[in-house]
């Protein structure tokens, strides 16, 4: 009996594990946003983001998780963003330090400027576990646009992410 149950279970995992790995988000229609959210961490994420502000799909970006040591200067020669675009529309965010974090530290810029639909950037893999974070954080009436930029991540990458993404689950109780 209990031989069954775990087979079962193992059975359910593996499962759940295969429809993640094969769904992977897609970057987002060009539909417009107040801000952008990014996330710092892996590649192409920060070009997403200055590319939806420079099509006008947003306003204003902000950018989660930054190193506190990088200085506003530095992340622009860094990403080749101009004075005027860093001073109108770039925000830097350096108290996140994961996933659950960049969620608060974005959920409070949000509030203080009073938006109502964001756009959240983040690697394909990593946005179910963003997404999940982001709607225990932000306000039931934001309305997030989910931009997933496409990666090519190995199966070590996905099985630890999916990992992380039941224990995100866990620790917020069942999805509703």
């Amino acid at each position: 009996m209990i031989l069954r149950l775990f087979a079962a279970v193992m059975l359910v995992y593996a499962f759940g594990f295969l429809g993640f790995a094969v769904s992977l988000p897609q970057p987002a229609a060009d539909e417009k946003t107040d801000a952008v959210i990014v996330l710092t961490g892996g590649p192409g994420r920060i070009a997403r983001g200055l590319s939806v502000v420079e099509q006008d799909l947003a306003r204003e970006m902000f950018v989660s998780g930054v190193d506190p040591d990088v200085t506003p200067a530095e992340f622009a020669a860094e990403f080749d963003v101009s004075r005027r675009t860093m001073q109108c529309c770039v925000k830097l965010g350096y108290l996140a330090v994961d996933t659950r974090s960049n969620a608060g530290e974005a959920a409070q810029w949000l509030k203080e400027n009073e938006f109502t639909s964001v756009r959240l950037v983040t690697t394909d893999w990593h946005m179910a576990r963003s997404a999940a974070e982001f709607s225990e954080t932000l306000p039931p009436d934001m309305r997030v646009v989910k931009d997933a930029v496409v990666s090519h991540p190995q199966l070590a990458t996905l099985y630890l992410e999916y990992n992380k993404l039941l224990a995100a689950a866990m620790s917020q109780g069942l999805p509703r």
